[in-house]
């Protein structure tokens, strides 16, 4: 008698349970209906990650093939990690690395803190009219094309007709060929990624201040607070979710320096410290048709800064609770 009354009881649990996934999935799909024009508005962003970025990851299978285009994908012949361990034992392995993180590292501690201080010194003027001005006008580079702006570069930087030689000719100061020094690679690269950036970039932290209540800096004037310690105090506190978020993605990225503007401003006399891990897939891959190996090297360079970024938003989390997961 006991046990069918245990049997009796285990199927009405498991017809409740049935029931609840039922209605579970009904409000789900009247949710969606409710809301189906909102799906349609998401499915071409949808739809483009899926075609662009999530279905053309098939085509890491040939990092591990030694690829033929004849032969296809699974006909090409099964190396294993030949192309990588070809890579890590090759000559210009550790020049590459080093010309990466270097310009990378470089970027990230002039260029990240800019649009910081740029948006902190903005969100003090007082004058809306200069504010406005002053934002467009700093902002306005950032739509100057790529290759507009490695001529912009040359040009200025020409050692006979550029503007910068000739500024230095009236010191006394000899022309110099700064796109041709390998020395000078690095600084222009930076410098006028900063120039061409900061701007953009500093609009989200500018909405991020927006949102700091006004009376937190009234009640530290009252307090005798002067503007330099309620921008420390007030400001930056404010800011520090989004600057560590941010941090996080950039930091993702170290060893994705975009190889467009290198490539542009590259040649052969500066190659030995402008020849990077992008630069070296592009040349493998489509100059030199080695898709195998340059499939691989790509997928080593997406796996580091994969680890990357999951170290230092762990890192992150554990320090200020600020992630983004």
């Amino acid at each position: 008698m006991r046990k069918q009354t245990d049997s009796s009881s285990q199927s009405l649990k498991l017809m409740e349970h049935l029931t609840d996934k039922r209605t579970i999935r009904k409000r789900r799909r009247r949710d969606i209906w409710q809301q189906r024009e909102l799906y349609v508005f998401l499915l071409p962003a949808f739809l483009y990650f899926l075609i662009f970025h999530y279905f053309p990851l098939y085509g890491l299978l040939i990092a591990f093939k030694d690829f033929v285009p004849s032969l296809g994908v699974w006909g090409s012949e099964w190396v294993g990690f030949q192309w990588f361990t070809d890579f890590f034992n090759s000559y210009y392995f550790w020049d590459l690395i080093k010309n990466t993180i270097q310009i990378s590292l470089y970027s990230l501690f002039v260029g990240f803190p800019m649009p910081i201080i740029l948006a902190l010194a903005i969100n003090e003027i007082k004058d809306n009219w200069f504010k406005r001005s002053f934002q467009t006008i700093t902002y306005a580079p950032h739509f100057i094309s790529l290759v507009v702006m490695v001529g912009m570069i040359i040009a200025f930087l020409s050692p006979q007709s550029g503007m910068v030689n000739h500024f230095l000719g009236l010191f006394g100061i000899e022309p110099i060929a700064f796109m041709s020094e390998p020395g000078w690679f690095k600084t222009i690269f930076v410098l006028s990624g900063v120039w061409q950036n900061m701007g953009w970039g500093a609009i989200i932290y500018l909405a991020a201040l927006a949102g700091v209540d006004p009376q937190l800096h009234e009640a530290a004037k009252v307090d005798g607070a002067s503007r330099i310690q309620r921008i420390w105090h007030i400001n930056i506190p404010t800011l520090m979710p989004t600057i560590i978020i941010l941090f996080i993605l950039d930091m993702g990225g170290l060893l994705s320096v975009g190889f467009q503007k290198i490539l542009l401003m590259q040649n052969q006399l500066n190659m030995e410290t402008s020849d990077v891990i992008s630069t070296f897939v592009y040349r493998a891959g489509i100059l030199d048709a080695n898709y195998s190996y340059a499939t691989a090297v790509g997928f080593f360079d997406a796996v580091i800064n994969a680890a990357i970024l999951v170290g230092v938003n762990y890192l992150a989390k554990k320090r200020s609770g600020t992630s983004l997961w």
